[in-house]
């Protein structure tokens, strides 16, 4: 061999063990987010849950192939961000489905297969037939206990509307707990759904899912000191809506976030014009994820959230082309299953919306 290709050869090997190291001891970054999959229904009947609407028979005549095409578009999404981001979720929580078979189809569908994501599902009492529920890559984060935490109005502080005959009746999801390790650090993750606008109204049902949320994650943090909290859902709420900002002690920036409060990437957001749905000509973000004093302010080496949207945002709404209607009424907003009635091969009137921790 020539002394220039001996020199060359060994420049090569010097490069690549410093590339090496480099990757080695690089930052690590945890994607964590939220989808609402807009009635991720199966096509089989359950006695026990109001699915009629979505069955081969039903309103929506929901077959096979519709659901097929409902589930590969849901896993195309998560696909999407992972491409974006270059890695998969490290957890990833999901309202609007309605059991853990929808959820099994998903995480096994070709496109996503390759996460090995986990699932995390309770039943639960929703008078409509959906949940809430989460997913996580094991490699990163590491399960240690979950818990269905009912909707109830037990000591609760807000002013409740409803009647006791009408708060017995009353039937909403469940809010999920999940606690775990990322990176040797406790983590307690909430995925919630609060209670719908329709009508107008619910305004203190949400308030006070905010609330049963709040509460909890005061007794892990008593219970777990310094445990770093993630609250996600689809609030039905904007981040200054009382259910957010009064309720769960969302605050706008980290500079104003105490400890027992939480910070709100997406109130900036909001102001700036972002949205993840539109209703009648308006942008909202309900599908908000918000991070404790303990995530937002960590010390050096610990796990925090971080800018990743302009080196200004700290969350992100993730929308494409190809998830969002190009034509029509309707142009701009989000491309969904259904419209007027009819099926439309769509994917969700919800965009996700995700953070980044690192260290």
């Amino acid at each position: 061999m020539k002394k220039s290709a001996i020199i060359l050869s060994a420049l090569l090997l010097m490069f690549s063990g410093i590339a090496c190291a480099g990757q080695k001891g690089s930052t690590r970054n945890y994607v964590i987010g939220f989808y609402n999959l807009e009635n991720l229904f199966d096509i089989y009947d359950d006695p026990a849950k109001n699915d009629e609407e979505f069955l081969p028979e039903g309103k929506n005549q929901w077959t096979e192939a519709k659901y097929q095409k409902k589930v590969s578009n849901m896993a195309k999404v998560i696909k999407a961000m992972k491409d974006d981001n270059g890695r998969y979720h490290t957890i990833l929580g999901v309202s609007e489905i309605e059991n853990r078979l929808v959820l099994e189809d998903l995480v096994s569908d070709p496109q996503i297969a390759d996460a090995n994501y986990q699932i995390v599902h309770y039943d639960g009492p929703d008078r409509r037939g959906v949940d809430v529920a989460l997913l996580y890559k094991p490699e990163q984060f590491t399960y240690l206990d979950s818990e269905s935490i009912p909707f109830d109005f037990n000591d609760t502080e807000v002013e409740i509307t409803l009647d006791k005959e009408a708060q017995d009746y009353f039937r909403t999801r469940d809010i999920l707990m999940v606690h775990g390790l990322i990176d040797g650090e406790h983590f307690a993750i909430y995925v919630t759904h609060l209670p719908s606008r329709i009508g107008g109204k619910g305004q203190d049902l949400r308030s006070r899912g905010a609330e049963i949320i709040y509460k909890h994650s005061r007794i892990m943090e008593e219970r777990y000191p310094g445990i770093k909290t993630v609250v996600m859902g689809d609030m039905n709420d904007n981040p200054t809506d009382d259910s957010q900002a009064v309720w769960l002690h969302g605050r706008r920036t980290i500079e104003e976030t105490r400890p027992g409060e939480f910070f709100d990437p997406f109130t900036i957001m909001l102001e700036d014009g972002y949205g993840s749905l539109a209703y009648q000509g308006e942008w909202n973000i309900y599908d908000i994820i918000q991070v404790n004093y303990n995530l937002a302010v960590a010390p050096q080496g610990g796990l925090r959230i971080r800018p990743i949207v302009k080196n200004k945002y700290y969350g992100r709404v993730f929308k494409k082309p190809f998830m969002t209607q190009q034509s029509g009424q309707y142009k701009g907003t989000p491309f969904r299953t259904f419209s007027g009635g009819a099926f439309i091969g769509g994917y969700s009137d919800h965009y996700p919306t995700y953070i980044v921790i690192s260290k």
